[in-house]
């Protein structure tokens, strides 16, 4: 195992800077998610830690080398990918061997590790199916398989779990989750699933146009969010904003409504204001928001998403799955003070 850093990492292609300046540290077993839109980069910057990417500027740090002119075979990193990419002539046993192809171990330690690998994964009894034979699950197994018998120091994943149904993805989910907690190792893994990362990471790394928006576990980059960004691409659904100016006595929405909170003070400002669906309340505690009219109801079983229509624009909600508001009905939305977000209208950052 091993600690990771990219220290100023740019990436160009001619002209074009794709990659800003990115600035991380991981830890010795910690398992990091990398999550953004499509074009902000996560893919570009595993590749280049992979060396599959040549570094424009900066430095990439395994353990206590740095890495940029070595071979991905000499970085001690092992790879899981979209694709499966294992070869279907041969059985699931000599697809996991294929990763020690170069190996100096004897063969009898070879078949040790391969018996060892299979065990973790729940593969034993696969061992002489080919890959034809395998359930889309079973086979990213495989490929999770072949890189783990190596013993890498870092893996690295770039969006294994896209080709995945969505029950076969909440499982795959589980199941690497389950495996970095056995075996430790280092794991970079990059999604555009914010549910995915929410739910395996150790740490997340949001990104956005090349630029690192913010990192943080879970928690920190759900309830205290560093810009409008993070806020809305962080959870599901995303959290409400509404248009307002921040004034000596509180935030005054477009609406009207004057809301007391703790960024009360003496310069006006253009502000929005963030709350998320899972922290209004119908007509309960704490200082009422807005007011308006139930406008869609979308089911969820236990819970009800109820999109309101009000003054300050279209609020989303969270109702009781029972006893869900009816279309039509009037609602009074309310939030508890601290769970109210003020960002910068311009720049977009969380005002503290």
């Amino acid at each position: 195992m091993a600690n990771l850093s990219l220290r100023t990492l740019t990436k160009s292609y001619g002209q074009t800077e794709v990659l800003h300046g990115i600035d991380l540290d991981v830890a010795d077993g910690e398992f990091v998610v990398f999550v953004g839109p499509s074009g902000c980069g996560k893919s570009t910057t595993l590749r280049m830690i992979a060396g599959l990417e040549e570094v424009t500027s900066g430095e990439v740090v395994i353990g206590d080398r740095v890495v940029n002119h070595l071979e991905p075979k000499e970085r001690d990193i092992a790879m899981v990918f979209q694709n499966y990419a294992i070869y279907p002539h041969m059985s699931v046993k000599k697809n996991i061997a294929f990763g020690l192809r170069s190996s100096k171990m004897s063969k009898s330690d070879k078949e040790a590790r391969i018996t060892e690998v299979a065990g973790i994964l729940d593969m034993t009894h696969l061992l002489d199916r080919k890959p034809a034979q395998l359930s889309g699950g079973q086979r990213q197994r495989v490929a999770i398989g072949r890189a783990m018998v190596r013993n890498p120091a870092v893996f690295l994943f770039d969006e294994p779990l896209s080709n995945l149904d969505a029950q076969l993805r909440t499982q795959m989910r589980l199941e690497i989750k389950k495996l970095h907690q056995r075996v430790g190792n280092t794991i970079i893994f990059v999604t555009h699933d914010q549910v995915e990362a929410m739910t395996m990471a150790d740490r997340i790394v949001i990104m956005k146009d090349g630029h690192i928006q913010q990192v943080g576990t879970p928690s920190e980059v759900y309830h205290a969010p560093a810009n409008t960004f993070v806020a809305q691409f962080i959870g599901a659904p995303s959290m409400n904003m509404l248009a307002g100016t921040l004034t000596k006595d509180g935030v005054v929405l477009a609406s009207g409504q004057t809301i007391a909170t703790q960024h009360a003070n003496g310069t006006a400002r253009s502000i929005l204001l963030g709350v998320r669906p899972d922290d209004l309340t119908l007509e309960g505690a704490g200082q009422a928001i807005v007011t308006g009219h139930v406008a869609v109801r979308e089911p969820l079983g236990a819970e009800t998403l109820i999109y309101v229509k009000t003054d300050a624009g279209e609020i989303i909600a969270k109702a009781d799955g029972r006893t869900p508001p009816e279309v039509g009905a009037e609602v009074t939305l309310s939030a508890d003070g601290t769970n109210l977000h003020v960002f910068d209208a311009d720049s977009g950052a969380v005002l503290r």
